[in-house]
């Protein structure tokens, strides 16, 4: 395991970030615990999950949201 100090800045930075959403797991608990979720939507999550695990970011936010507003 690498110190802090020969960590890039992008790998301390996700190292924080997955910290810091444990850590409010742990207080706070899953919201979304026992809650049913339909067998379409969970294929859609899994596709979206494997795609950004291939460097999918999917659409610039501001053009989801004119898509929204239509």
């Amino acid at each position: 395991m690498a110190t802090v100090a020969q960590m890039t800045k992008k790998e301390l930075e996700e190292m924080i970030g997955a910290v810091v959403e444990q850590k409010l797991l742990d207080v706070l608990g899953d919201p979304d615990e026992g809650l049913f979720v339909r067998q379409s939507l969970r294929k859609r999550l899994l596709r979206q999950k494997r795609a950004v695990a291939k460097g999918s970011r999917g659409q610039p936010l501001d053009r989801a949201a004119r898509k929204a507003s239509v």
